[in-house]
């Protein structure tokens, strides 16, 4: 399985237009083959800051979401509305059980 973690940060006056687009390209991906969890969240401490978490099948599964339209899409219509360039982050993970 994979675990992928992403942030964005918004220009102060475009937060609204990017959690909507963000809401938009999450629900788009759970829907994809090999999903398994897509999320986007608001930061407490940096309400301009949305945190993704997902978690994918495999390698295929996330190539597969990564070379859509949509998600190729989704990049170029925050490039104007975020403040920082995007942060994004890949690991392998197993579950445990506690």
């Amino acid at each position: 399985m994979l675990l992928v973690t992403g942030s964005l940060v918004a220009k102060a006056d475009r937060i609204d237009d990017l959690l909507a687009h963000s809401l938009e390209h999450v629900q788009r991906s759970r829907t994809e083959p090999g999903c398994l969890e897509h999320g986007v969240h608001r930061d407490a401490e940096n309400p301009l800051r949305l945190v993704f978490v997902e978690r994918w099948s495999d390698r295929e599964a996330l190539a597969a979401h990564f070379a859509l339209p949509a998600s190729r899409g989704f990049v170029e219509s925050i490039s104007k509305l975020v403040a920082a360039p995007p942060e994004l982050n890949i690991y392998e993970a197993s579950p445990t059980q506690i």
